[in-house]
């Protein structure tokens, strides 16, 4: 499910993200430390980078869901579990560039004005089994990530600290199965007797 996310939101820089600032840039997922580029990505590169994955609890939903079947019967099921998966995003320009700084930040300010285009992602783009998710995935852009210290985290990777921009993506995770409950009640009978005053 988190490599159709990621499909999913390379799928979406891909439509919008290329065109505006060329095919040569490439999509990578892989850890920006001192070591990135990895040798199967060639820069200038944008990289998504997943460092946090959590149950959203203020979206978590204790209702169960029950539906009617054509033979009659129901079926209960606990509604799926709310998942947010938190990407650092990082821009990497080509080596050859005379001028590193102005093509970052260039491209993080195009990955920026797709990214808050979209609150929730767009039906079209998802894969796997994130096609036709409901409710659609909510993302959340340039609000505080879960990182202590940025300072800390470079250091910890060994690299160099860069711009970065935070984003969310809320995604459905499907872990209960359905529960038969037998046929619904369709009607009742109801019986009133009436009382009879003797005075």
């Amino acid at each position: 499910m988190i490599v159709d996310l990621d499909n999913s939101l390379a799928e979406l820089l891909k439509q919008e993200l290329l065109p505006v600032i060329g095919p040569t840039v490439n999509i990578s997922f892989a850890t920006p430390d001192g070591d990135f580029p990895p040798s199967s990505v060639t820069l200038p590169a944008v990289d998504l980078f997943l460092y946090d994955v959590r149950e959203n609890t203020e979206l978590r939903s204790t209702e169960w869901i029950v539906t009617k079947n054509s033979d009659g019967s129901t079926t209960r099921k606990r509604p799926p579990v709310r998942v947010e998966c938190s990407y650092m995003i990082t821009a990497w320009p080509a080596e050859s560039t005379p001028n590193p700084p102005q093509d970052e930040h260039y491209m993080l300010g195009e990955v920026m004005k797709v990214l808050l285009r979209h609150p929730v992602l767009p039906n079209g783009i998802l894969k796997g089994s994130l096609k036709n998710q409901d409710p659609p995935l909510p993302t959340v852009t340039l609000q505080p990530g879960h990182l202590q210290s940025l300072g800390e985290f470079w250091q910890a990777l060994g690299g160099k600290p860069k711009a970065v921009l935070n984003y969310k993506v809320v995604i459905s995770v499907d872990v209960h199965k359905e529960l038969a409950t037998g046929p619904g009640v369709i009607d009742k009978q109801l019986t009133f007797e009436t009382e009879v005053n003797e005075d």
